[in-house]
């Protein structure tokens, strides 16, 4: 098999064993077993577990940060109906591959060194779209305190997190199926 695709293998299945496990429970033999390849093998390509993470944690992040910029940079789209598209870009990004979420808030990553610095950057980024959205919302709807803003765009990364771990533990709902569930709470709830 050619190294490309060796290593996208590999990407892959250590993207869903950190998911699952976290960085500090994630094991290289779980990932080596799961591809069929020798675990040594996993240090020869990536030198490391923290190598693999950053491989795994670099794909996750630089996917879902550019398919967020994007939804949010089309024109036309009203402030209101911006939250179910970033959500339906979310879902879309990692439909076969939701774990890939978990890299982007795993608690057990390494509080200092590379992993740290690169998590953080990715947190920052999508911290800052929440903060973006939320303040073309509240300004659409006249309102313009700071706080406020903060404090919206808080519980909306924190209404994200908890639909994307729901998300992963049911197989049967795909992209398409969830955007259509959030789509159906929102409207409800906020008559969107």
């Amino acid at each position: 098999m050619p190294r490309e695709e060796r290593e996208t293998q590999i990407v892959r299945a250590g993207t869903e064993e950190f998911g699952k496990n976290g960085y500090a429970g994630a094991s290289m033999v779980e990932i080596a077993r799961r591809v069929g390849v020798t675990k040594p093998l996993l240090y020869q390509y990536f030198g490391s577990k923290d190598g693999l993470y950053l491989a795994c944690l670099h794909r996750a992040g630089d996917r879902l940060t550019e398919g967020v910029a994007e939804t949010m940079a089309e024109e036309g789209e009203p402030p209101e109906r911006m939250p179910l598209a970033v959500l339906s870009a979310i879902f879309r990004t990692f439909d076969n591959d939701r774990y890939a979420w978990k890299l982007l808030r795993d608690p057990t990553v390494p509080s200092t060194g590379e992993i740290a610095g690169v998590a953080v950057d990715y947190r920052y980024r999508l911290d800052g779209f929440a903060l973006v959205g939320a303040a073309q919302l509240m300004h659409s709807r006249g309102l313009d305190d700071d706080r406020d803003i903060e404090a919206i765009a808080q519980v909306w990364t924190g209404v994200v997190d908890s639909l994307i771990s729901w998300w992963i533990d049911q197989p049967d709902q795909d992209a398409a199926a969830m955007t259509e569930r959030c789509s159906r709470i929102m409207r409800n709830l906020f008559g969107w």
